[in-house]
């Protein structure tokens, strides 16, 4: 009921400017501190993060290809120079800037980490990926079976704060394992971990398991996979982002001020004009 009053008079305030014209600048603070007055009594957001096990649930409107690093190794052909550094940088479809950090290893035999293409030979090396999936691996040494690997973790930092991201992840040569996903605000605070069970294989039928996290309010700024097995390799896909939509309601209503604004100018130019006798034309 009180907002209700508020609006009232809000109205018949906005009547009154339009012919008065010492009200213009009272209308147009009351307007602004109305409008603030309205977001502050709205019901603010509360902080809920959850995990996400399938992508489509995590309402993506960002992601991270790694085949866009230019760096992809091809097995078949060995060459160094695809292998990344520990700790890169990348950014998203969407323009977000994105930091990756894989522990080194203190093994000479592991590779450092690399991208490649998950298919049947020679086109890439199977997996329980999608076909032709680009996969980012932490490394590992080929010459063993089951081949010792870096087993991360791999930690994920954002630029700017998600609302929620998430990856299908494997651990080489193990068929079941357990995977874990944690997450982390701006401050380094702890917003929750999660875990879920997984397999390999070599089917490439997209079975991988998918891990992720999602909030009502973007406040995730880091994420760290992991997993249960020790000097395992870990491989992950594209990473889904779900970032902030772009028309955010501060922004709406201050586009509303100014086109609200613009028509009080004009109505007062007209209401002028009609007190010294002219025709009102604006």
């Amino acid at each position: 009921m009180k907002k209700d009053n508020n609006i009232l008079k809000l109205y018949n305030f906005f009547q009154t400017s339009l012919i008065e014209p010492v009200n213009l600048i009272k209308f147009t603070f009351l307007l602004i501190t109305s409008s603030w007055l309205i977001l502050s009594s709205s019901t603010l957001p509360v902080r809920a993060i959850t995990f996400v096990t399938e992508r489509e649930a995590l309402q993506e409107n960002d992601q991270l290809e790694w085949s866009i690093l230019g760096q992809v190794l091809n097995p078949f052909s060995p060459d160094p120079t695809p292998f990344l550094p520990n700790k890169f940088s990348a950014t998203s479809t969407g323009g977000l800037g994105i930091n990756v950090d894989i522990p080194f290893t203190s093994s000479p035999e592991i590779t450092p980490p690399f991208v490649f293409q998950t298919s049947l030979p020679p086109f890439g090396i199977p997996t329980n990926f999608a076909d032709d999936d680009f996969i980012l691996f932490t490394g590992f040494n080929p010459n063993t079976f089951p081949a010792v690997g870096n087993e991360g973790p791999i930690t994920i930092n954002f630029d700017t704060p998600v609302k929620g991201a998430g990856t299908q992840i494997a651990v080489d040569d193990t068929f079941q394992f357990q995977v874990f996903i944690s997450a982390f605000d701006n401050k380094n605070n702890l917003l929750g971990t999660f875990s879920t069970n997984g397999t390999s294989s070599l089917a490439l039928d997209n079975s991988a398991v998918f891990l992720g996290v999602k909030s009502n309010i973007p406040e995730i700024s880091q994420l760290i996979f992991s997993s249960s097995v020790p000097e395992r390799a870990l491989g992950i896909n594209s990473l889904s982002i779900s970032t902030v939509p772009v028309s955010e309601p501060s922004t709406i209503i201050a586009l509303g001020i100014l086109g609200l604004s613009l028509f009080t100018c004009k109505k007062q130019k007209y209401y002028t004009n009609l007190k010294n006798g002219s025709s009102g034309k604006i």
